[in-house]
């Protein structure tokens, strides 16, 4: 395995095996390529580091799934023929997002952890920082102090990043792809963890749903979140059935 640079320099992958590489591996939010390293040991792929993550720098604006998935397109033109890709978490929603977006991109798609439907009806902020909100409207509360009022209310994720990753974490985590899903016309492959709290099984349920006869759904027992780490074997032998 090899770290490359792609597309100008833009980005950068892991590459692996010695042939052109028939496989794409999109990761999860804070995570890097090399998460797939298990999975795509004796492949020929391409697991990228996504913007802002790992080796690749961050996106010069705020952007979404789309605006992902138009940052890495050039990378297709390493494959002589569409790649099978494999798609975790936050990497899913900009393998989704590409598909939609130019039909044909992909020959399959392997999908796990990816949070494709927002959840509804979650509580909204408090009143109280509301009302802290607008006061920093105000200009009655500091830069700093919104800052740490942010922070202390954020998730694990919000409070790890800065600048423009935060803008863009703040655009993905309110994105819904049931259009998306419903645009997709190739095989697809949900693999999920039976105890993925984060991404919970209610999500693949109903985007399998959407896509219909394209899609098969595995629930891997035991597994949480982070199937490409902890149990590589199930999204390896699901690759090779597509292949």
């Amino acid at each position: 395995m090899a770290l490359r640079a792609f597309a100008g320099g833009r980005l950068f992958g892991h590459v692996h095996g010695s042939g052109p590489p028939t496989i794409l591996a999109l990761h999860g939010w804070g995570r890097t390529g090399a998460d797939f390293d298990a999975v795509l040991a004796g492949a020929d792929a391409v697991a990228l580091d996504l913007p802002g993550f790992g080796t690749s720098p961050a996106p010069t604006a705020p952007t979404g799934a789309h605006g992902y998935a138009d940052l890495i397109l050039d990378v297709l033109n390493e494959f002589e023929r569409p790649p099978l890709v494999v798609g975790h978490s936050f990497g899913g929603r900009v393998a989704v997002a590409l598909e939609a977006e130019v039909p044909g991109s992909f020959s399959a798609m392997v999908l796990t952890g990816v949070p494709l439907l927002r959840r509804q009806g979650g509580a909204g902020p408090s009143l109280g920082y509301r009302l802290i909100r607008a006061l920093h409207r105000s200009g009655l509360i500091s830069d700093r102090h919104m800052e740490r009022e942010k922070r202390k209310r954020g998730s694990a994720d919000y409070r790890a990043v800065v600048g423009v990753m935060r803008d863009v974490l703040v655009t993905v985590v309110n994105e819904s792809y049931e259009f998306e899903l419903t645009e997709l016309d190739l095989p697809v492959s949900l693999v999920w963890g039976a105890e993925d709290h984060d991404v919970p099984l209610w999500i693949p349920e109903r985007a399998k749903q959407l896509l219909g006869d394209r899609a098969s759904l595995h629930v891997v027992a035991g597994a949480g979140h982070l199937i490409p780490t902890t149990h590589p074997e199930a999204l390896r032998s699901t690759i090779e059935a597509l292949q």
